[in-house]
């Protein structure tokens, strides 16, 4: 709700912009945004009308973040499938070093969620290309100021109290996929260039083909050449590179419109670009890192093999369900800069409350498959008995966790899209490390409740922040976020026009 990174350029007028993303006439008042809604006849057409936007973005969205979780997810079942320190250590160095830097990443990449995306909403098409680029620089550099985190993982651990043994194995396997995180920094701009545009077909196809062939490698490195941990972190590398190379390789020969060459407009304003993304890394960093400190404090507790191996389970299940939800956090992201940028402000608020009702319904279905399966889900992981007992005694834990689940992200969308990351962020800090943290170390260590001591407090902080950033959006004035949306463009649009056409390849 406020922004004051931004000054002037002309923009589209709210006529010319409603023609990019049309609705059907009976439902478009003056500007091209909808009417206010007058009967339950409205109400249903509207529904419908942003349920199809929705979805024709978010499917193909959430089933890349699939694929790309399944990445991830895969490297665990078949690294579990060696033996359970071996599973305890990867879901360390994945959910707790490497997921630290995957989060800060992506928050940074996220600015061009804001930008892009109100960019595109306003018709100025031609400065994504310049956008992404400039992510590409400060997202490089953010990997090398992340590097010292790779390198010396076995002595952070074993400082944060994990088992030397694991946290040994798992500083080994951290180093190994350092590869892994320089791809992200071509890897998330590139999405969120494409993302903003709604060219997300592509992704999807690109997710899946990463995916199948991640898993062949798995198969040869694993289980054929038998190489262990090593082969695992080598096939997740090869995985992830192919997945940036073949997006640039998609934006460079099919993205005419958006993609103008190299330029060095992309070196122009760095500071402020940094500011806004390091407001988005802030934000989406201290949601990601708030869910990794479940597993560093349940390595403290007695048996920490089976609390953490058991934990990373429900984890892991939690995040193919947040899969689905970072895909929508994604597209109601696109929907609200989109309709923002393009001057519809009811258009942005009712996408908002149809996202939200809709993915609510999701989160508690989810719930209730856990629910049936709760003795059987674990199999997947592991074959040891113990560990899927221990997994199943948390399954009520992770049920209540998938319904809240199903609406913070698309607040936090709704957030992103509209340029709030800041106080977001603030409520972050709130809710997680002032409430949720220590409720969760209060009952897990003072009160002897253990791992589900632990999960309960930090439920507690979900749901706190989930109700703060639903009372903020409800309170949202969409007229004014219109109007900020419009000089933030005018201010970066002048910045870059002043200069367009300074290509690298001119």
């Amino acid at each position: 709700m406020e922004n004051q990174l931004y000054s002037t350029s002309p923009v589209i007028s709210s006529f010319e912009v409603a023609e990019l993303h049309p609705a059907p006439s009976s439902l478009i008042s003056e500007g091209g945004d909808y009417p206010p809604i007058q009967s339950f006849a409205d109400a249903k057409n509207i529904c419908f009308i942003e349920s199809s936007k929705l979805w024709a973005i978010a499917t193909p969205i959430a089933f890349n973040i699939w694929c790309n979780y399944g990445i991830n997810s895969f490297t665990n079942i078949f690294v579990g499938h060696i033996g359970d320190i071996e599973l305890s250590a990867v879901a360390i160095a994945l959910s707790v070093v490497a997921n630290f830097s995957f989060g800060f990443l992506l928050g940074m990449a996220s600015a061009l969620e804001t930008l892009c995306g109100q960019a595109f909403g306003a018709g100025q098409i031609d400065l994504l290309g310049v956008y992404m680029q400039r992510s590409w620089i400060i997202l490089f550099g953010a990997c090398f100021a992340l590097l010292p985190l790779y390198l010396y993982a076995t002595p952070i651990l074993k400082l944060l109290g994990q088992e030397p043994d694991i946290a040994k194995l798992a500083g080994e396997f951290t180093m190994q996929v350092i590869p892994q995180m320089f791809s992200l920094a071509i890897n998330f701009p590139t999405q969120k260039f494409l993302q903003s545009q709604s060219k997300v077909g592509v992704l999807a196809w690109i997710g899946f083909a990463a995916f199948i062939e991640h898993i062949v490698i798995l198969h040869l490195f694993v289980n054929v050449f038998k190489w262990g941990t090593i082969g695992a972190a080598a096939a997740y590398d090869i995985s992830a590179w192919a997945i940036a190379v073949a997006q640039v390789v998609y934006v460079v020969g099919w993205c005419k419109e958006g993609w103008t060459g190299l330029s060095w407009l992309a070196f122009k304003d760095l500071w402020g670009f940094v500011k806004l993304s390091v407001a988005s890394a802030v934000m989406l960093c201290l949601e990601i890192w708030y869910f990794m400190m479940i597993i560093v404090l349940t390595g403290h507790l007695e048996e920490p093999v089976i609390a953490v191996g058991s934990l990373s389970i429900c984890m892991n299940i939690n995040g193919w369900e947040g899969m689905l939800f970072i895909g929508i956090n994604a597209a109601i992201s696109v929907r609200v800069s989109n309709e923002l940028g393009s001057a519809r402000p009811r258009a942005a608020k009712y996408s908002v409350f149809v996202t939200v009702v809709q993915s609510l319904l999701i989160g508690i279905l989810s719930a209730i498959i856990i629910l049936a399966t709760r003795n059987k889900f674990a199999i997947i992981f592991t074959d040891s008995k113990e560990m899927q007992k221990a997994a199943a005694h948390l399954a009520h834990l992770l049920g209540i966790t998938m319904v809240l689940n199903s609406v913070q992200p698309v607040i936090s969308g709704v957030a992103v899209g509209g340029g709030w990351q800041a106080l977001v962020a603030y409520v972050n800090l709130f809710c997680y490390y002032i409430v949720g943290l220590p409720l969760g170390f209060l009952l897990g260590y003072k009160i002897k409740l253990g791992v589900e001591g632990i999960w309960v407090g930090m439920i507690f902080g979900t749901f706190l922040q989930t109700l703060i950033l639903s009372y903020i959006t409800y309170k949202t004035n969409w007229n004014i976020e219109v109007e900020q949306a419009s000089e933030r463009m005018r201010q970066w649009g002048a910045e870059l026009h002043v200069g367009h056409g300074s290509n690298l390849t001119k």
